[in-house]
């Protein structure tokens, strides 16, 4: 679980679409094809976790755990806000979450700026990335940090 509950989201997104394999939620996507942008259902419309920040473009943290299963032998979990491979996902582009999707080693303090890492993991490190957000304060015990999104 890479969410806590408690969040506020004020401006989601609904448009894309995610082809990852799987892909916990609390991280950032970035854009994978670029899309038209004016259709909701245009399929060239994807997100994906990047293996590396550089030259990416946010689109937003991921609020839906995306799985691959045998639909046929069992059903999606709506209460765990599971979408199936290739399906369309929830992103977040402005509003607060709590997350444990922060680079190893990474220790943040209030107020600090967020920027995304590899993997969509959050950081303090700005290299080749851009920021995402502010963190809302440090780490708990159970690593997950308060953190303010705001991609525009």
């Amino acid at each position: 679980m890479a969410l806590k509950s408690d969040r506020i989201e004020a401006y989601t997104d609904i448009s894309y679409f995610c082809n990852d394999t799987t892909a916990e939620r609390g991280g950032i996507v970035v854009h994978s094809t670029g899309g038209s942008g004016v259709a909701m259902d245009d399929s060239s419309a994807v997100v994906t976790y990047s293996s590396s920040p550089s030259g990416t473009k946010p689109a937003g943290l991921l609020l839906n755990d995306v799985v691959n299963l045998d639909l046929t032998r069992q059903h999606i979990n709506w209460h765990k806000d599971e979408v199936q491979t290739g399906s369309k996902v929830t992103l977040l582009r402005q509003g607060q979450v709590t997350t444990n999707m922060v680079v190893s080693g990474v220790s943040p303090t209030v107020g600090a700026d967020a920027y995304y890492g590899t993997d969509g993991k959050l950081t303090t490190v700005s290299t080749n990335s851009v920021k995402v957000g502010r963190f809302m304060g440090v780490k708990d015990a159970d690593g997950y940090v308060k953190v303010d999104i705001n991609i525009t």
